[in-house]
């Protein structure tokens, strides 16, 4: 059994083996799509195909939808040569369901797959002529918040997007300027002599796991956009074009795909599944023809198509207005799931795990992100009507993260925890503020997980052992701040935690003029105090707590 389409003609080796595969014309849909393309997506990777690829799927499998996704890669194009085209486009998508089973699906929703690449002449005359279609609907995204910027780190503009500016859209290197020469040319078509459409409208939906991303893919496209306009590279009108006539949807997205893991690899083989072979790209993109995930799944998008909307809805996907997209997002990343994530990434390491279910049966981090979820953060969410907010941590509680079979680990979830706090903790911490009838100064577990990324800055676990931190670009700032620090010393905790905890950019405010940097203080000298500190001082708070 091999990921080809010539494979799928013997039904009945996959089905005997308890895989799904598609009920539809992947021939017929391929010459729909080919004609009156109606969905791009840019970005390749897991969450692309174990969950919009899979929904286009089951609307194909209905006959709702007639046409796939173009699927484009901007960045790593070794992805569509490896992971796409090796095998004709299709993906087996394994979802890891709490009880052991998985359930196993060819997803074949992906019509063609091409490189956003100015350079390969193929690829990308093929992107213009979809970008010039009338038929385009919907360009949507999962190519990381990173893929948005134009800056880098220290103000300047990056070196391809500047020279992007100066140069011809046909020859644009960066990822947002090839994007914004795409719909140049849709642009351009729709003043085309006997066009009767006019022009030619578009939406593109920014699903990454960022807040108001289609803000921020807004102020990407149109501020290119205006320089293009200002060098006289592009008409005038095209500003106006890419501010009005392109919409550009909030969303949010949520639903885990790990690394595919081992114990599923195992089982593939075992039914015979002979594309296991995972490859590593020259840019370090971990890429496998199968994908794992798990069941749950959510994607909320702000109803604001200007050509249209496809019917993702009836596929379980939820249109909203812009106002419940942003409670959804807050529910998710400011309480429900992400600050549980963190804490337990935090913890994790310093405890040595190295699975997130693991964790789950750690008494004292289970007891933690409950306090974390229901009693910090809940009394500060907003109800976005559509999902339940206790129902959905309890979802996150009960079944997600606890999920055996889930091959996530804490050190994956540390990765730009630097980058993360302000959303994920600094915003229920300014709701707090804001409530007459909260007193911030109470809060316990939230500062407790603050003290506990001090610690974790230290570079030594519990047992008092090196190891190694998550990639994060405030490293080289933050850990010299830590490395006179050893266990078990009496030190000027102030004196060390000050600069940091000040520090709005990371928390969202400065934690001392809100009333908690002296409280995280007190625990990150808890948790120095020794080997075994950093338990102890969870024990001591939950015990407490408990005893109130």
């Amino acid at each position: 059994m091999k990921l080809k389409l010539d494979e799928l003609n013997n039904r009945q080796q996959w089905e005997e083996k308890g895989y799904e595969i598609p009920a539809f014309s992947i021939e017929k849909m391929k010459e729909n799509t080919k004609h009156k393309p109606e969905w791009v997506h840019f970005g390749g990777g897991n969450i692309f195909r174990a969950f919009p690829a899979a929904v286009c799927q089951e609307l194909l499998n209905q006959g709702i939808m007639e046409s796939g996704i173009i699927v484009a890669e901007g960045y790593d194009y070794e992805i569509i040569e490896h992971s796409y085209k090796n095998s004709d486009n299709l993906t087996l998508l394994v979802t890891l369901m709490p009880d052991g089973n998985l359930q196993k699906k060819v997803i074949a929703s992906v019509a063609e797959a091409l490189c956003v690449d100015t350079a390969n002449t193929s690829d990308w005359n093929r992107l213009v002529e979809i970008f010039k279609n009338p038929s385009l609907k919907v360009v949507s995204f999962t190519i990381t918040e990173k893929g948005y910027s134009l800056k880098s780190q220290n103000g300047e503009y990056m070196p391809a997007v500047a020279k992007d500016f100066k140069n011809n859209p046909k020859q644009a290197e960066s990822y947002i300027g090839k994007l914004v020469a795409l719909c140049y040319e849709r642009f351009l078509a729709g003043k085309l002599p006997g066009n009767l459409q006019g022009k030619l409208p578009l939406a593109l939906v920014s699903m990454d796991n960022c807040s108001h991303n289609g803000s921020k893919l807004k102020e990407a496209v149109t501020s290119f956009a205006k320089i293009w306009v200002e060098n006289g590279i592009t008409a005038p009108e095209f500003l106006e074009y890419v501010s009005e006539d392109i919409s550009y949807p909030w969303s949010m997205i949520d639903k885990i795909t790990p690394r595919p893991a081992d114990s599923v690899l195992e089982i593939l083989k075992a039914d015979g599944f002979e594309d296991t072979e995972a490859y590593i790209t020259s840019k370090n993109t971990y890429i496998a023809p199968f994908v794992n995930a798990e069941a749950p799944q959510y994607l909320v998008i702000e109803d604001a198509f200007n050509n249209g909307k496809l019917p993702l809805d009836l596929g379980g996907i939820i249109y909203t207005d812009r106002a419940t997209v942003d409670k959804v997002e807050k529910m998710k990343v400011c309480t429900c799931l992400n600050p549980l994530h963190t804490a337990l990434a935090i913890f994790g390491c310093l405890l040595s795990y190295d699975k997130i279910s693991d964790e789950m049966k750690d008494q004292e981090l289970t007891a933690l992100i409950k306090k974390i979820g229901y009693q910090e953060g809940l009394p500060v969410v907003v109800d976005p009507g559509i999902i339940k907010p206790a129902d959905f941590l309890q979802e996150v509680l009960s079944v997600r993260l606890p999920n055996p079979f889930m091959p996530d680990t804490p050190q994956r979830i540390a990765c730009d925890t630097s980058q993360k706090l302000s959303i994920r903790f600094g915003e229920t911490i300014k709701a707090y503020i804001e409530r007459p009838d909260l007193d911030v100064t109470q809060l316990t577990f939230i500062p407790l997980v603050l003290a506990g990324w001090c610690r974790y800055l230290m570079g030594v676990n519990d047992k008092g052992q090196p190891f190694e931190l998550s990639p994060d670009p405030m490293l080289n700032h933050l850990v010299p701040l830590f490395s006179d620090i050893n266990l078990g010393e009496n030190i000027d905790v102030t004196k060390c935690l000050k600069d940091i905890l000040s520090n709005d950019l990371i928390f969202g405010v400065d934690l001392y003029k809100v009333g908690l940097g002296e409280k995280i203080e007190g625990f990150f000298k808890e948790m120095i105090k020794g080997e075994g500190a950093v338990r102890d001082t969870l024990k001591k708070y939950l015990d407490e707590e408990q005893h109130l």
